[in-house]
């Protein structure tokens, strides 16, 4: 024999499932990754007491301004984040939820990834010295640039590096310096030929710039949407597809001839 529910207590028994499941929802670990503003460094200065660009072969120029890359930080591909985790960072400007797979490449260990991401900032370094050396007409059998940033990994770099040579090299290419003696912080990747690629993260990279006293910021043109969103006041967004067109666009702004693109 079964006794009849009452409307009320019935509710409440078919709630406590729902319950027990958004308790365990919120403290189980979730597949995403929690990022931040990272750190920035200037290219054609000193990160941790050594020279970004070291350049032998070809007479260097002494630099004013700076031009720095730009990163972000995220959580430990094996920290878990909750949904706690994910909801605060969801209502927070300088923080952002993103799939832990974007951020890592799946199926490796920590120490697999680390290596990944070294081995990606030593290809991109490659391809910024042969991006930078073509646009210059310059051999790299002549000319040996060492490029060094210590514990950054990834290929979002690559633009940054690139301008950085140049700068050292020929600057506007009429004796002034390529960045007018401003701030200028970007982020891109590039390819030998010159080509800039999508990075992600742009959004958190251009506060980390705003933070550290850029007031020009480089942004894969594919990317100028996401740079927009929580874009810092006083921040101009300059976008890029290619080396060739990132030089243009500097020297623009520096001569105030010529135009320069925006987002």
């Amino acid at each position: 024999m079964f006794s009849r529910l009452t409307r009320p207590r019935a509710i409440a028994l078919c709630a406590l499932p729902v319950v027990a499941l958004l308790a365990t929802a919120a403290f189980a670990p979730l597949p995403f990754s929690l990022t931040q503003p990272g750190l920035t460094a200037d290219v054609l200065g000193e990160n941790r007491g050594e020279q970004v660009i070291t350049i032998s072969g070809a007479p260097t120029r002494d630099t004013t301004g700076q031009l720095r890359m730009t990163t972000i930080e995220a959580t430990s591909p094996d920290a878990d984040v909750s949904l706690g985790d994910v909801v605060d960072a969801w209502f927070s400007t300088d923080k952002a939820v993103m799939p832990r797979d974007s951020v890592y490449p799946s199926g490796r260990s920590t120490r697999e990834i680390e290596q990944f991401n070294t081995e990606q900032m030593r290809e991109s370094q490659g391809d910024a010295t042969d991006a930078a050396l073509n646009y210059l007409d310059l051999n790299d059998k002549d000319v040996k640039v060492t490029l060094k940033l210590a514990d950054v990994g990834g290929p979002s770099a690559g633009l940054l590096f690139s301008l950085g040579i140049i700068d050292k090299l020929n600057g506007d290419g009429t004796g002034g310096d390529l960045t007018g003696g401003r701030t200028i912080a970007g982020t891109g990747t590039i390819d030998p030929a010159g080509k800039v690629g999508a990075v992600g993260g742009v959004s958190l990279k251009t506060q980390a710039a705003s933070r550290d006293g850029a007031t020009v910021f480089l942004v894969p043109k594919d990317e100028c949407g996401d740079a927009k969103a929580e874009l810092p006041k006083g921040l101009r967004l300059v976008p890029v597809t290619t080396l060739k067109g990132a030089v243009n666009a500097l020297t623009a702004l520096d001569s105030g001839k010529g135009s320069v693109p925006s987002c």
